[in-house]
């Protein structure tokens, strides 16, 4: 790591784009301005992809889908001051979410004090869960830019590292190595001895026990299917994790607001509910009604704070997932080989018939005009590759989408849900196509958040992505319509005319196809023998099915 001649003469801005690239930058998102033209490219020049957004928001969430599918680090470009704010809604969503970002924010220089640009940029970084930092001067560059890469990676935190002007234009120091030295990874923390006793004590007693992994756990599936077996208890994830017990015989599905009757009851009879990677929250255990009267509750967390922070638990483990799944296992597999429990042969044969939502018997509410939303989500399930990954939007809709469309394992499902903001679900796509470039990208939307978020629709025909958008379209707000419809209420508030959504779609230049039954997904099959290099936007002109079924749990908690 010898100086380089060039070294004295490169700019600061310069300097930060390398050292993110040296220290594996997967992939930026950005909108450019003039505060940061010179970073943008040098991350390009050094290595680092850029995809150019059409707004900050949508780069923002772009950047944390790539993040979650790929274990990359996503960083997003933005110019000061309402570059920023642009892209504060996905930088919220991504900090709840504990996405590694890192947002590269240009910032005026602090004598420019009248600028149009002035704003507290830490401020309000903090004010939606990301943390703040700043490349101080010239002489801190790199340890600055090393700083927030390492927090962010290794700290599992959405980080904004703001870049003065005055500071970005500044000459790098003489004697500047020409490379950085790698960032090593975080050991995977091991439990406490007592607290693996513990756990394992509880399971010994357990006659129905049931696992639950979140994201904090898509690492350890192999781990916790092993403890599984040991323990005979049956498997579920949250959302976010969904795919990760595929082609497990006792696994639940979705543990939460989208689980089947039978999921539910399955869970709901558990005695005991241990939770990996997994915050337990409202979402997870239907406000607690989930957990029955006298059922234990185990918590496994890399951070204390998380521990009983949602519900009251029986036994708060601080360790890694899978290195507790294997702590628990060492102790078990003491006493001898594995008990059977709640793996009976009854709970296999139901879990195969009857825990998926397209098992359930329903009746359909499709008319000349209008398809069911269930059916058509079905029958795409059937129509689409395998292979792929669904991006699902907020709203009345997600639930469909959610359950009716499988994906081949948990990073085939991303879910920016933790902000609870309607218009991030193609952006979403957007990201999450560019992490994982073999499947095909499939979005669950509704009319509202896609109208929202239709920009970015001219970014993903610019990428010649062939990208799914199955459009819910009821032509409202349909969550609010539901929760709110009463004799004497007015909704025209969040209710609105038919929008030909597929004609606009072709004018961004993607395949725009309008469905209102069963025969005019016929069109999909033609889309995908195509070989298609453009997005296929199918507007969906859905039946309402009064109010989806996890929308009273939803509205619960607000």
């Amino acid at each position: 790591m010898g100086d380089s001649p060039g070294a004295a003469r490169m700019k600061i801005a310069d300097l930060v784009g390398r050292t993110l690239a040296q220290l594996g930058a997967g992939h930026v998102f950005g909108v450019v301005g003039s505060g940061n033209f010179a970073v943008t490219n040098a991350l390009r020049e050094h290595g680092v992809p850029f995809t150019a957004a059409r707004h900050e928001g949508g780069a923002a969430t772009m950047a944390d889908a790539y993040a979650r599918m790929s274990g990359r680090l996503g960083v997003v470009s933005v110019h000061q001051g309402c570059g920023l704010t642009n892209a504060t809604t996905g930088i919220g969503e991504a900090a709840k979410s504990r996405t590694p970002v890192l947002i590269l924010a240009a910032e005026t220089a602090g004598a420019a004090v009248n600028s149009n640009f002035a704003m507290d940029q830490g401020a309000l970084a903090r004010s939606v869960g990301a943390q703040s930092h700043r490349v101080h001067s010239a002489a801190s560059a790199v340890a600055d830019t090393v700083r927030a890469y390492r927090t962010a990676m290794n700290g599992r935190h959405t980080v904004v590292l703001n870049l003065p002007l005055d500071v970005q234009g500044q000459a790098a120091p003489a004697g500047t190595p020409e490379s950085v030295a790698a960032v090593p990874g975080t050991a995977r923390v091991r439990p406490d001895l007592d607290a693996t006793r513990a756990l394992a004590g509880l399971i010994r007693q357990a006659r129905r026990p049931v696992f639950v992994a979140g994201r904090g756990a898509r690492g350890a599936g192999k781990e916790i299917r092993e403890l599984a077996l040991q323990s005979g208890a049956l498997l579920a994830t949250s959302a976010v994790a969904k795919g990760l017990f595929n082609g497990e015989d006792f696994s639940l599905g979705i543990s939460g607001g989208f689980s089947s009757p039978t999921t539910a009851e399955l869970i709901t009879s558990a005695d005991l509910i241990v939770g990996f990677g997994c915050t337990l929250n409202m979402w997870t255990m239907r406000q607690g009604k989930l957990i029955s009267s006298g059922t234990k509750v185990v918590q496994v967390d890399l951070e204390d704070c998380a521990l009983g922070a949602n519900r009251p638990i029986d036994l708060g483990i601080l360790g890694d997932s899978a290195e507790t799944a294997l702590a628990v296992l060492d102790v078990l597999r003491e006493h001898g080989g594995p008990e059977q429990k709640y793996r009976t042969e009854e709970i296999r044969r139901r879990i195969a018939q009857e825990s998926q939502w397209r098992d359930v018997p329903i009746e359909d509410f499709s008319t000349e005009e209008l398809i069911d939303p269930r059916i058509l989500s079905t029958r795409l399930d059937e129509l689409l590759p395998a292979e792929r990954i669904v991006c699902v939007d907020s709203g009345n809709f997600m639930g469909y989408p959610s359950q009716y469309l499988s994906v081949p394992d948990e990073f085939g499902f991303c879910f920016t849900q933790s902000f609870q903001a309607i218009g991030l679900g193609l952006y979403t796509a957007i990201g999450a196509a560019i992490a994982q470039p073999g499947r095909l990208p499939v979005l669950g939307t509704g009319d509202g958040g896609f109208l929202m978020g239709i920009a970015e629709l001219e970014t993903a025909v610019r990428l010649s992505l062939p990208l799914v958008c199955l459009v819910y379209n009821d032509a409202a707000y349909g969550a609010e319509v539901h929760h709110f419809a009463a004799p004497g209420i007015d909704t025209s508030t969040v209710e609105f005319p038919d929008t030909d959504i597929a004609a606009i779609a072709r004018g961004f230049g993607a395949t725009g196809l309008t469905v209102r039954g069963l025969a005019d997904l016929d069109a999909v099959t033609d889309w995908l023998a195509s070989d298609p290099t453009a997005p296929l936007v199918i507007d969906a002109k859905i039946a309402s099915d009064g109010g989806s079924w996890w929308l009273a749990e939803a509205f619960k908690g607000h």
